[in-house]
């Protein structure tokens, strides 16, 4: 059932038990109502089969696998009338990106823009090799605009692009900064041992070859 109603889960025992079913599948009717009462009052709103079955199952009155079966109308029948009592389950709270979180942190917005890009890039290039993972025939040309292609007789064309002399006097220094150990000391974050950029806990934020591939490119 979606929505809330005014019928209380009470007259619908009421009913149920009025079938007249047998004394062990009243007692247990009981154990489900009151259960599904508990759950209410601790503020719960999921009434969802395998929610209740799991309470069920750990509360001894019945295997929450049983609650699909077709015999399990009545409880099934109980359930929902709380769940229609509770109301609709509330919405998840949307999930935090770690990287986002991270991003946050990062308070010169110089740095956090060029951090930002990166993880786009690196997101962008994930989901290519996803492509290409299902599909071997297709071709991604990662050239930047305004490459240019070097040939030599009997060789392939190579292409020829100077990363270090795309970069502005600003973005250099952004860089720079962005590896350097004092900022990244008074980000409570630090450099591993193969060029990883991890926090104070140790958690990997820039995957290994981060800081040194910033520097060659600053290098190149």
């Amino acid at each position: 059932m979606n929505g809330m109603t005014d019928i209380h889960p009470d007259a619908v025992l009421e009913s149920l038990l009025a079938k007249g079913s047998r004394s062990n599948r009243r007692k247990n009717l009981a154990k489900m109502h009151e259960l599904c009462r508990k759950h209410h009052e601790a503020g719960s709103r999921d009434f969802s089969l395998s929610a209740v079955g799991r309470l069920a199952e750990a509360e001894g009155i019945m295997k929450g696998r049983a609650l699909y079966n077709a015999q399990s109308t009545d409880y099934k029948a109980l359930i929902e009338a709380w769940g229609a009592y509770a109301g609709p389950p509330a919405p998840k709270p949307a999930k935090v990106l770690a990287s986002h979180e991270y991003l946050m942190r990062i308070s010169d917005p110089a740095i956090r823009s060029i951090m930002q890009a990166i993880i786009a890039e690196r997101d962008k290039l994930k989901a290519q090799l996803n492509v290409l993972k299902t599909n071997a025939q297709v071709t991604v040309d990662r050239r930047p605009l305004g490459a240019t292609d070097a040939t030599r007789a009997g060789s392939q064309p190579v292409t020829v692009l100077a990363m270090n002399s795309q970069l502005t006097p600003s973005e250099r220094e952004a860089l720079q900064k962005a590896v350097s150990a004092v900022y990244l000391t008074e980000q409570g974050l630090r450099e591993g041992s193969h060029g990883e950029i991890v926090n104070e806990r140790g958690r990997t934020l820039f995957d290994v070859g981060f800081a040194r591939a910033i520097r060659k490119v600053l290098s190149d």
